[in-house]
């Protein structure tokens, strides 16, 4: 079972009242994993400016990327990838966490305070990873927070091809269960990439109605 933490000392506000123009919506706080469960639990996530020094930003996009359990797309080719892959959970979380964080991958983020910070909450039993193993190699995977039936993907990488693809599919596979219809899999943005995997658009309102709803059911049996 996670670990609670100490409760964070900073206060994210009611995110029924954030901009509705602007998905940047906090500067600030820390990564203390009291800060981190509460900004998840009020739809936020964290991500540093790039700017040494600067303080971390929080986002709520007003048009979150989510993607339905029931609308995954499964190409012919991915189904076939997937055949050759084993699915594995948590087995080699600081890895996946180092394979996404590497400076030669374009738009990179994951500074060493994230990865402090993801490291603590795993070790708390709130972050996971999923990882797509053949013939004993890790050749992909993602990472992200799950608490209740919320799972917050936070990235993911492939060292060959499909395989961060077919750990989604074993992510979503895990995901579905009786409790599904009020699971979110929560993905942050959608991009037109994702968009080939099933990913929509939601507005923030409705991604916020959504989310007690889903941190109220008990986590998938692979993340409890």
């Amino acid at each position: 079972m996670p670990v609670e933490p100490p409760p964070s000392a900073w206060s994210f506000g009611d995110p029924t009242s954030f901009d509705d123009l602007d998905d940047l919506v906090a500067i600030g706080a820390d990564l203390a994993p009291g800060t981190l469960l509460a900004a998840y639990r009020h739809g936020l996530f964290p991500m540093p400016s790039g700017t040494p020094g600067d303080p971390m930003y929080w986002f709520s996009p007003v048009h979150r990327g989510v993607l339905p359990l029931d609308g995954l797309v499964v190409s012919r080719s991915l189904r076939r990838a997937c055949r050759d892959h084993e699915i594995r959970v948590d087995t080699a979380f600081a890895e996946v966490l180092d394979a996404c964080a590497d400076p030669r991958r374009d738009s990179g983020w994951i500074d060493e305070d994230i990865r402090a910070a993801y490291t603590r909450l795993h070790d708390l039993g709130w972050a996971h990873s999923v990882e797509a193993w053949r013939d004993d190699r890790l050749v992909g995977g993602l990472y992200g927070v799950a608490i209740g039936g919320l799972f917050a993907g936070e990235s993911m990488f492939h060292r060959e091809r499909d395989a961060s693809k077919v750990a989604l599919v074993g992510l979503v596979e895990r995901l579905r269960d009786r409790y599904a219809d009020d699971r979110v899999l929560d993905v942050q943005w959608c991009t037109p990439h994702l968009a080939t995997l099933g990913v929509i658009e939601v507005p923030r309102a409705a991604y916020l109605r959504r989310l007690p709803v889903a941190l109220a059911v008990p986590a998938a049996e692979a993340f409890a």
